[in-house]
């Protein structure tokens, strides 16, 4: 009888699992990382530049940033699971609280990180715009 009522539920969590990651990324998921074919174009292919060193550059940052988001969210749920399930143990709750912490704290770092490199980007690159020079600098 349980179980009856409880399978809804599980259905319910699992299209909310789903469907959660693509509600987030509505913005887009960044296309291919290296925007160029190689040294020598043929056909329609373009070839590299010394420009392309930049693209690559954002690219592999926005990339980063999407994936430490995304897993922080994760591993944010995660704790949140451990602390409500374990409410008895105060071992599992003080596992939670670290693993919170220790989130909170990389997510900082790696979101911080971010600020000083576009800070330095608009510092040294001449920029049009109110918001940096990163798709500028050819």
């Amino acid at each position: 009888m349980a179980l009856k009522r409880f399978s809804p539920l599980v259905a319910l969590v699992l299209a909310v699992v789903i469907l959660a990651p693509a509600l987030a990324f509505g913005a887009g998921i960044p296309g291919s990382i290296v925007t160029c074919s190689g040294a020598v174009a043929e056909g329609n292919q373009k070839a590299c530049t010394i420009c392309d060193i930049a693209q690559v550059a954002q690219n592999v940052l926005n990339t980063g940033i999407y994936v430490a988001v995304f897993l922080s969210a994760v591993l944010f749920a995660w704790a949140g699971w451990l602390y409500l399930t374990n409410i008895a143990n105060p071992g599992q709750i003080e596992r939670a609280k670290s693993i919170f912490f220790s989130v909170f704290i990389g997510l900082v770092i790696i979101l911080a990180a971010w600020i000083v490199i576009d800070t330095l980007m608009k510092t040294l690159v001449p920029q049009s715009g109110p918001f940096g020079p990163w798709n500028k600098i050819c």
